[in-house]
């Protein structure tokens, strides 16, 4: 088996690849990236000698490049991570975000089709559904809930899921989408909320919470999700949608406090700051189908996961403390361009 992981050189794409090398020791993985600001190649750097694993370097929207390494490669699946994530980003500049998760996308399921695939599978989110309000914990998202987004990230992610859709539609393409909660673990890009606050918990700098914090995320430990994956792509259903939730809702506050807590730090470094435009209030799946048609279940409470995702970033610090200073962006050329 053939698999291209695209965006594999960011947070939930590396730990796939990793999760695909260690439990197919016969698959080859193919890992396609553009290396924006979020993809750092060390964090592949322990894979990079394994004989079933090869980097390539490019954009998915670039149409011959990504026809070029399909006819050199001959890939039997499709795994899509590669767009663009960060929503503060997104508002201050939509257009990438539409270039990369709709146009790359397209270009992606173009090329299945064109050199025939037995799965394309799109990774998604759940912020697609909009949110919920805080008043009632009874609702969750089902794969039935309509698409309301609030940002260009979710409209973008939106957009790419009705067209993949629409290709299995249309053309007959063997797709599948899941669409999961918030992600944790190692190797996230500390960008976003828990690894930022530990990062900066650890440099004794101020812990940003945009508004009271009182935003709640249902969060997923990144093992879970990618064994999730490994089950659609495998066992799940052409042209259906999965949910992929983590049972762990928490309030942004809590998390701050929680990893104060672990690593010994004040309160008082927390720093409340104007809200985010648009902010959802409440993220919450219901993974009821996958867990009936596929036998998925979270296996990380998160009590554990938090306590495992701060041990990894104190274990490994020169991973994120080369990314705060730059220098990640170095590595491509210093362990990798000399590999033509």
């Amino acid at each position: 088996m053939n698999i291209i992981v695209t965006g594999g050189a960011g947070f939930i794409g590396s730990n796939f690849i990793f999760h695909m090398l260690a439990k197919y020791p016969d698959y080859r993985i193919i890992c396609l990236d553009k290396l924006t600001y979020a993809g750092n190649l060390s964090t592949l750097e322990c894979v990079m000698d394994n004989p079933n694993f090869s980097f390539v370097k490019a954009d998915i929207c670039d149409r011959e490049a990504v026809y070029a390494l399909f006819e050199r490669e001959k890939p039997d699946m499709v795994v899509n991570f590669a767009a663009e994530s960060h929503v503060d980003r997104s508002i201050d500049n939509p257009s990438i975000f539409l270039h990369t998760n709709i146009i790359g996308t397209s270009v992606l399921m173009d090329a299945c089709l064109k050199y025939g695939i037995e799965r394309y599978h799109q990774v998604s989110t759940d912020e697609v559904y909009g949110d919920l309000p805080l008043d009632r914990p009874d609702l969750f998202f089902t794969e039935e809930t309509p698409l309301h987004t609030s940002s260009p990230y979710s409209s973008s992610k939106a957009s790419a899921d009705l067209l993949v859709l629409a290709y299995h539609r249309t053309y007959g393409l063997n797709v599948s989408i899941s669409r999961c909660s918030n992600n944790y673990g190692p190797y996230h890009f500390p960008e976003k909320l828990i690894p930022l606050t530990i990062v900066n918990a650890l440099a004794n700098k101020a812990l940003p919470v945009y508004g009271k914090g009182e935003n709640v995320r249902d969060w997923l430990y990144v093992e879970d999700h990618c064994k999730a994956i490994d089950l659609i792509i495998h066992k799940g259903r052409v042209g259906e949608v999965y949910n992929i939730g983590g049972h762990n809702e928490m309030k942004n506050i809590d998390i701050v406090k929680i990893i104060c807590r672990l690593l010994g730090k004040s309160e008082d470094l927390i720093t409340y700051v104007a809200d985010r435009k648009g902010h959802d209030m409440r993220y919450a799946i219901d993974p009821a189908k996958i867990h009936a048609e596929l036998g998925w279940l979270p296996e990380t409470k998160f009590a554990d996961g938090i306590r495992k995702t701060v041990d990894w970033y104190l274990n490994n610090r020169k991973w994120w403390e080369d990314i705060v200073s730059g220098e990640y962006r170095d590595y491509y050329d210093k362990m990798y361009g000399n590999r033509g």
